[in-house]
């Protein structure tokens, strides 16, 4: 399946001031498939090294962290020349040998000829002198490539304008509604590919979710780990609320903030969660304005969202009434922070009103010297309430609405949503 970020390591390869590259993500969003496709494609040769399949690996960093001794050893090991340019190395579980990740540094600066890649989940620290790009979940492009490719090029390259999101505005409903479903895990997405079995697609993401308990335990402090999974298995219950704003004392009502910040930190740091954190004034810099204190928190992928939620996928499909409306909201806002963070990887507000109703704007970001405020929802919906008392109040120079219109010049429809940044520009 093709992802998106190929194009940056396409970047990378071909730079001339090239560094070694870690690619960084949460368990199962594709790394290993991404690098070892790419080498394929790009490279006459590839050798891999999975540092926690064989922790032998280990051995080649104990003596010194000499880049060409590396390079003697490992083609040796391997059986194998490597040639600079032409051989991609991977290391693969680079955070279980931290004498391997600082042998990056050491390649940086004395051996750039050698094209290495590191991928990992869990980094305590990363060195100086490498290049960093994060791997995110398939987002609903990715998804629809997957499935449709040539109506996703359509749609990619289409005007907003233009009738391509009106034509194809049942289908694309369809498949993003199957995509709140499934999310974005590579090997969940294949299933469904294949399969379009929802119950075989629920019992893969059981499997991902019970391997990241297992990580919890793994590679966290030990003492953090019953909060860490009361943490992540506490978010979906109070995003399917009227009031999203995470609140420490639902997890357990003994438990207070000061009690699993620590734990809420490793799970943001880590990648699992992301947080969306209560601005109280829109203004350079957000930082300044930014009210600790109050934030919604959503997950890394929304398939595992609804599956930790336990929202049945016949839940979703539903389009009458019974499919409440806070479920709604809850995954397309999941859906809408993921592909804000994938866009901007940066810190992702919110703004609310003090006053009675306290109007809501679910997302504010900044692009560039804008601060743009951004309301998603899940039905229909030309204008809201709550983007226009923050337009009258703070006049922001763009705003976006998405929701599943696609009909209103004004409106930028979810299942496009990833194209936020071409919209904002009014390139297409």
């Amino acid at each position: 399946m093709h992802r998106v970020i190929i194009e940056k390591l396409i970047e990378w390869k071909e730079s001339l001031h090239r560094k070694p590259l870690i690619i960084r993500g949460v368990p199962q969003c594709g790394k290993t498939s991404l690098l070892k496709d790419f080498g394929k494609k790009f490279y006459k040769d590839v050798l891999y090294f999975d540092f926690e399949e064989d922790r032998h690996l280990a051995d080649l960093f104990d003596q010194n962290l000499h880049p060409h001794r590396i390079i003697k050893d490992m083609s040796l090991l391997c059986g194998k020349d490597i040639k600079p340019g032409s051989t991609l190395i991977i290391f693969d579980g680079i955070q279980s040998v931290s004498s391997a990740l600082d042998s990056l540094v050491y390649f940086s600066d004395e051996a750039p000829e050698f094209h290495i890649i590191a991928a990992g989940s869990f980094f305590e620290t990363i060195p100086n002198k490498v290049e960093i790009l994060t791997l995110f979940p398939m987002n609903f492009y990715e998804f629809l490539l997957a499935q449709n490719s040539m109506l996703a090029m359509h749609i990619k390259e289409s005007s907003f304008n233009d009738d391509a999101l009106k034509t194809f505005g049942t289908q694309l409903e369809e498949l993003y509604r199957d995509f709140q479903i499934v999310g974005g895990m590579p090997e969940v997405v294949q299933c469904w590919i294949e399969t379009k079995n929802i119950e075989m697609v629920d019992k893969l993401q059981s499997r991902i979710i019970s391997g990241y308990e297992s990580d919890f335990a793994k590679y966290a402090p030990i003492s953090l780990f019953p909060k860490l999974s009361a943490i992540w298995n506490a978010v979906p219950s109070q995003l399917v609320k009227e009031n999203r704003k995470f609140i420490f004392s639902r997890v357990k009502k003994s438990w207070r903030a000061k009690d699993l910040e620590d734990a809420l930190y490793w799970l943001v740091r880590a990648g699992f969660l992301l947080k969306v954190t209560h601005v109280e004034k829109p203004e350079i810099p957000l930082s300044s304005y930014v009210n600790q204190t109050h934030f919604k928190l959503y997950m890394c992928d929304v398939g595992l969202m609804r599956r930790t939620a336990r929202i049945p996928a016949s839940t979703v499909l539903e389009m009458s009434g019974n499919f409440k409306k806070e479920i709604k909201a809850a995954l397309i806002e999941n859906i809408v922070c993921c592909e804000l963070k994938r866009i901007y990887e940066d810190e992702i507000y919110y703004w609310s009103a003090e006053n009675p109703g306290r109007a809501e704007v679910e997302f504010i970001i900044q692009d560039g010297s804008d601060i743009i405020p951004i309301v998603a929802k899940a039905g229909s919906a030309s204008r809201t309430r709550s983007l226009l008392q923050y337009s009258v109040r703070f006049s922001p120079k763009k705003s976006v609405l998405t929701s599943m219109d696609n009909d209103k010049p004004d409106v930028l429809p979810l299942y496009a949503f990833w194209n936020l940044k071409e919209w904002l520009s009014g390139e297409l």
